[in-house]
C-alpha cells in the first residue's frame, strides 16, 4: 500500500473520537467484539498462553485496552498483576480502570496516548497484550517501531500476545478468506451489516498478514514465536523474549 492510500485512512483523532462514543458496547465482550470471529476463544487463548509462559508475572501492559476485556481475563489467571493500560480514548481508559479495580489487588496505570508515542520502560513488563489494535498501524516503519519498542519493554522471558484482524499475502487466499468473512457478517446482520463493517475496515484499518508479523517478531529478537489460532481474517499468536 502506498502513502496516498494511507492518507485516505482515518486519522488518529477520528479513531479516538469513534472509540470515545462506543464505550458501552466495548464493555461487553460478546457485543463489543461481535465482528471478530472466535473472539471469546482468542481472548482465552492469549491469556492462557501468557499465564503458562509467565506464571509469576507481576507487570502487564495492555495496548489498546479498550474497556479492559483482555486485562480482566488476564487477572482471572494471575490476580496480583499491576496493569498498565494504553488507549487513545480517555473514556475507554476510565471504564477499563473502573472495571479492573473492582477485581484487582494490583496497581492500575493509565496512559492516554498512541502506542507509537508511548515511552515504554526498558524491561518493564512480563506480559504485553495487543487485542484488535495493531491493525491501525500504517506503513512498515510504524509496525517495526511498535514491535521493537514492545520487545525492548519486555523483561527477559516475557511474552507478547496478539489477537487481530489480518490479511493474506497471496491475493487469491486473501479473496477466499474475505469471502468467508463476508458470509460470517451476513449471518450476523445481513448484507447491510456486512457492508457497514467492510466500509469501516476500508476507512480505518490497515492489517498485515500473520507471516509479516511473525517474521517481524523474529527480526526483533523474539526467540520463540507461535500461532495459537487462525480463522478466516483473524489470528491469535505471540512470542517470547
Amino acid at each position: 500500500m502506498n502513502n496516498s492510500n494511507y492518507l485516505r485512512k482515518s486519522s488518529i483523532t477520528e479513531i479516538r473520537t469513534r472509540f470515545d462514543q462506543d464505550v458501552e458496547r466495548f464493555s461487553n465482550l460478546e457485543t463489543g467484539q461481535q465482528t471478530v470471529i472466535d473472539s471469546s476463544l482468542s481472548i482465552e487463548l492469549v491469556t492462557s498462553a501468557a499465564s503458562v509462559i509467565n506464571p509469576s508475572a507481576t507487570e502487564l501492559l495492555d495496548i489498546g485496552c479498550g474497556a479492559g476485556n483482555y486485562s480482566l481475563r488476564m487477572l482471572e489467571k494471575i490476580p496480583a498483576l499491576n496493569c498498565t493500560l494504553i488507549d487513545l480514548s480517555l473514556p475507554m481508559l476510565n471504564r477499563a480502570k473502573e472495571r479492573i479495580e473492582q477485581v484487582s489487588v494490583g496497581r492500575t496505570t493509565l496512559l492516554q496516548t498512541d502506542i507509537l508515542e508511548a515511552g515504554l520502560p526498558e524491561e518493564g513488563f512480563d506480559i504485553v497484550l495487543a487485542g484488535a489494535v495493531l491493525h491501525h498501524l500504517r506503513d512498515e516503519e510504524q509496525w517495526k517501531t511498535v514491535f521493537k519498542n514492545v520487545y525492548r519493554s519486555l523483561k527477559p522471558g516475557g511474552s507478547f500476545w496478539i489477537s487481530d484482524l489480518i490479511v493474506h499475502d497471496h491475493p487469491a487466499l486473501d479473496q477466499l478468506f474475505q469471502g468467508r468473512y463476508a458470509e460470517y457478517l451476513d449471518s450476523l446482520g445481513g448484507p447491510e451489516y456486512r457492508k457497514k463493517v467492510f466500509d469501516y475496515i476500508e476507512a480505518e484499518d490497515t492489517p498485515r498478514s500473520v507471516t509479516f508479523q511473525v517474521e517481524l517478531m523474529r527480526s526483533c529478537g523474539f526467540r520463540y514465536v507461535d500461532i495459537l489460532h487462525k480463522n478466516s481474517c483473524f489470528a491469535t499468536f505471540g512470542g517470547v523474549k
